[in-house]
């Protein structure tokens, strides 16, 4: 068993104050779906991630699924590594995974590589320091940048992130490092489950996002 450090902001959240109408709409959207990434419901999507490091650009595609106490990520592409399965207990910062190794390496000094990204992507949907908001109405496309907010804009870690407008499936994230693109996400078949007011389960809900 391998162990592989796992890069999680932790920033607080900050909306900017009044402006135009389409930007206080998307403002209460993102609270909107910030609310409804926090709550501790199962999740499951398939994902398509471009890892670019620069002088090399690797690509994955994985199956992923948070049950409420662990995050488990399986490849299922390319052949090489199809199978390999990753998991991530609740509360913990430690990746664990199986024997077969990505031969491609961390992608910063955090440990960040394409199988971890989508952990860090799904912690951000819940606690990044949002720094920037846009709706794309014709689109129908919420994005959501987040950022540490001691760095300057280009620097650092920073995260986008695109919902459905309706759905507010997660359906695209990326991950730049001092203004480069490192990670490029795809999501398809997002599915999260609904609980009811009771406190018991209610049927898995598609919320689509591919």
């Amino acid at each position: 068993m391998r162990r592989l450090l796992l890069y999680v902001p932790m920033m607080i959240l900050l909306l900017s104050g009044c402006g135009p109408a389409q930007s206080s709409e998307g403002e209460e959207l993102a609270l909107l779906i910030r609310g409804e990434y926090l709550e501790e419901t199962p999740w499951s999507a398939a994902a398509a991630i471009t890892a670019d490091y620069g002088q090399r650009v690797y690509q994955y595609e994985l199956e992923a699924a948070w049950d409420g106490a662990e995050t488990t990520l399986t490849l299922t592409a390319p052949e090489t590594v199809a199978g390999m399965t990753a998991r991530l207990q609740s509360g913990e910062s430690l990746l664990e995974y199986d024997d077969i190794v990505l031969e491609t390496g961390p992608l910063n000094e955090d440990g960040l590589t394409p199988v971890s990204a989508i952990p860090v992507l799904l912690e951000t949907a819940r606690s990044g320091y949002i720094t920037a908001v846009s709706l794309d109405r014709e689109a129908g496309t919420l994005r959501i940048d987040c950022g540490d907010p001691e760095e300057e804009p280009g620097t650092g870690t920073e995260i986008s992130l695109w919902f459905d407008a309706d759905s507010h499936a997660l359906v695209r994230g990326e991950i730049s490092l001092d203004g480069f693109r490192v990670i490029q996400c795809e999501f398809t078949d997002f599915t999260k489950e609904s609980r009811d007011t009771h406190g018991g389960e209610e049927p898995v809900e598609d919320l689509g996002g591919g």
